[in-house]
């Protein structure tokens, strides 16, 4: 009996040692099958030169699809940092706010190579950013120039609200919240004006983006000149931070 005991015993043992092997056998298999997945290469320069500003929106459109819905781009980034190396050629410039809630690359699925980012509080216009597009556009072939706000904008809420930094010695500031404050002139009073007034606040917040489209186009005549002859694009956006949709003006 004792001897029937251990030879079942050592059958069960068997048994399982076999299982555990075929279960590792699977799992090997499943992560073989994802390192084999095709990784997203660096965009390239006749890549770049195909693309019309149109098509890029529509790019960029899937690619913020895929975040909002979790389902971002598998990219080898040792690999395209070692490619990029030889040279850049950007889709697309984007001026956004410096909000470290608003994470440019990934809101539109992107990874590096891909888009040019200038980053002020409030994505306000001035020369150097205006000089930084006409650099993406007119010099590294860039087809498309996106002024990306945001909702629940720090600047644009002060501005608003007509906080005086300077009594605060922060006259920087102040100087960059009166860039903003003709947007909310232009917007139209729908109840109290004030940053607590989220609908009154989310008007300015899209009018400021089309009147810093408008500024760039005023500032920079090679670029205005670029739209005219249809080969670039410059056009406002805002970022929904809740539902992380991107929503082109």
């Amino acid at each position: 009996m004792k001897k029937s005991l251990k030879i079942l015993g050592i059958a069960v043992l068997a048994i399982g040692l076999i299982s555990c092997e075929d279960s590792k056998k699977e799992t090997k298999t499943v992560v073989d099958t994802v390192i084999e997945t095709p990784l997203k290469s660096i965009l390239t320069a006749e890549e770049q030169a195909n693309m019309s500003p149109d098509e890029i929106i529509g790019r960029l459109k899937k690619g913020n699809e895929n975040f909002v819905n979790n389902n971002l781009t598998r990219r080898d980034h040792s690999e395209q940092r070692r490619k990029a190396t030889i040279g850049q050629y950007p889709k697309a410039i984007v001026l956004s706010c410096v909000d470290s809630r608003v994470p440019v690359e990934d809101v539109f699925d992107l990874g590096i190579g891909d888009i040019f980012v200038a980053r002020v509080a409030g994505n306000v216009e001035n020369r150097d950013i205006v000089g930084s597009m006409e650099f993406a556009s007119a010099v590294a072939g860039s087809k498309l120039v996106i002024v990306m706000g945001h909702t629940a904008c720090g600047a644009v809420k002060h501005a608003i609200d007509n906080t005086d930094a300077a009594s605060m010695n922060m006259n920087a500031l102040n100087d960059l919240l009166n860039e903003i404050k003709p947007s909310v002139a232009l917007t139209e009073k729908n109840g109290e004006v004030s940053s607590k007034n989220v609908d009154f606040t989310n008007s300015v917040i899209n009018n400021n983006a089309i009147k810093t489209v408008e500024d760039i186009r005023k500032m920079s005549p090679v670029m205005a000149s670029l739209e005219k002859e249809g080969k670039i694009k410059i056009v406002a956006a805002v970022y929904d931070m809740e539902t992380g949709k991107v929503k082109f003006i």
